[in-house]
């Protein structure tokens, strides 16, 4: 292709539409790198598809290319059974309009109203509106709307859910709502959506839902990083498995998750314990920032390659992942613990930092055992008591100080800010510098371009080339990072792989 894929992505600084040329030609290869980027309207059927549907390609004249499912609902157009639009990775990029895009996916408007939600912005509801149209096309409450529909339509495919019971999942008030607009929008009754499930012996009851992603994926690496920074009781890698597991605590619910790997499918199969159903939406969209699933690999490695040392690593393992945090105080405060200790003392210490504090949970899984201890508890806990797991007493100060700032909000950020303003909004909380808020808004806050430039195995990484004993100062590491960006953050993730047996990689 003459254009690339980051061609077709929506300007920040406003809604542009697809160019139909490289839509088209992506079409007709089924490519992978633009699942997500675009959606095609078929005008003969009135159906819209992702790039990569397996249905015979229309005539370009059929087909109206739209920037996201909602455009493309908001025409008049209704999701293809066959390719699931429902499925496919989402485009995201760092600015106001997708951040706001995440939390309406994540369900903000099932709860709230346009007003409330332009309350968590920090904009009025008519500003809010107007960002939505600029960029999408479309109202909030159609943004919502779509986003409600899609994910009933994957529930209704991939779970036994009682009808009721999906409804309320996937947003909406009553059943006789949810009926209502799933029969105007898509011309038929949920009922004949609906597949017949063969359950797998192995779920039990649980329900067992899939994500899609871009390839390359490789899962096998991502596993190799959790694995060695699981928290003890917490979560867990199953490595003759290739699984993860983890307990999950949203609102007053508690229960666990498991994630596979489909490759033949390029999905990841999870399965949730059936008492979490109320809370689908905002979990799936957790598991999906947890395992980076809406990067564009072919766009990242792309830029990346450009430097001869990143090159040479993504060639040899291509397909990685800034691997994240299902929960952002929890990977906040193991950042803490892994101050200036290795990746195995962080582990044991958050292990015991989980035993003492944190509330047992009964799972199917033995590894599984407790809840992360919630923000209010170490905040009201003495020091002492919290340096009693092994640490110093200005290390168990600044796991309080972090727990007080996070019953604060001070983890909750507003969409659309920047990478600077989170940092420098991190390092008011004494006991946190630099290296530990580049690491948070890496793998917590999702930050592509985060560089924790201080981290030893970097600056080790780096200049391995030159000789296997050197070493780069942050200076020097920053300035030669500079021209990986905007995704600094997955050259972290590159260097770190190069060094995956050393005793001080992060």
């Amino acid at each position: 292709m003459n254009k690339s894929a980051t061609n077709l992505l929506p300007d920040p600084e406003g809604a542009s539409a697809p160019d139909r040329e490289i839509c088209y030609r992506a079409l007709l290869a089924r490519d992978t790198r633009f699942d997500g980027v675009f959606f095609t309207g078929v005008k003969s059927t009135g159906i819209y598809c992702r790039p990569v549907c397996t249905v015979k390609t229309p005539r370009v004249s059929s087909c109206t290319f739209f920037p996201n499912a909602a455009a493309a609902e908001a025409a008049g157009f209704r999701p293809c059974l066959r390719c699931r639009p429902e499925l496919a990775p989402y485009a995201l990029q760092q600015n106001l309009a997708y951040a706001v895009w995440q939390r309406i996916a994540a369900g903000a408007l099932n709860d709230s109203n346009v007003e409330g939600l332009a309350v968590q912005v920090g904009l009025s509801s008519r500003q809010l509106r107007r960002v939505l149209l600029q960029h999408f096309g479309v109202t909030p409450v159609e943004l919502a709307q779509t986003q409600r529909l899609l994910f009933a339509k994957k529930l209704l495919q991939e779970t036994s859910l009682p009808m009721t019971e999906l409804a309320y999942a996937a947003g909406f008030g009553s059943l006789r709502r949810f009926n209502a607009l799933f029969d105007k929008r898509y011309g038929m009754a949920p009922t004949a959506v609906r597949r017949k499930m063969q359950k797998d012996s192995k779920s039990g009851d649980a329900l067992v839902l899939r994500l899609a992603y871009r390839p390359p994926f490789n899962w096998a690496e991502i596993l190799r990083y959790l694995a060695g920074r699981a928290i003890p009781g917490v979560e867990a890698v199953l490595a003759d498995e290739q699984t993860y597991l983890r307990s999950v605590r949203i609102d007053t619910a508690t229960g666990w998750l498991r994630v596979r790997h489909l490759a033949s499918k390029r999905q990841l199969e999870l399965e949730v314990a059936p008492v979490l159903a109320p809370h689908l939406m905002f979990l799936l969209s957790r598991v999906r920032s947890q395992f980076d699933l809406d990067a564009n690999p072919a766009v990242i490695e792309a830029h990346l390659m450009q430097d001869p040392l990143l090159g040479t690593h993504i060639q040899a393992v291509p397909g990685l992942r800034v691997p994240g945090a299902f929960d952002v105080f929890e990977l906040a405060v193991r950042a803490v613990l892994g101050q200036q200790v290795s990746v195995a003392g962080a582990t044991t210490l958050s292990g015991r930092l989980v035993a003492r504090f944190g509330d047992v949970l009964s799972t199917p899984f033995p590894a599984i055992s407790h809840h992360f201890p919630r923000a209010e508890i170490l905040a009201a806990t003495a020091v002492a008591a919290i340096a009693q797991i092994g640490v110093p007493a200005t290390r168990a100060e600044t796991i309080r100080n972090l727990a007080q700032f996070a019953v604060e909000g001070g983890l909750d950020l507003k969409p659309g800010t920047g990478l600077q303003q989170a940092i420098e909004q991190m390092k008011t909380v004494h006991g946190i510098g630099e290296w530990t808020a580049q690491y948070v808004a890496l793998r917590a806050l999702r930050f592509p371009d985060a560089f924790p430039a201080g981290d030893l195995g970097l600056q080790k990484a780096a200049a391995h080339a030159e000789s296997p004993n050197a070493r780069l100062t942050e200076k020097q590491l920053l300035a030669r990072a500079a021209n990986w960006a905007p995704w600094r953050g997955y050259a972290a993730l590159v260097l770190w792989n190069s060094l995956s047996h050393s005793k001080g990689a992060t």
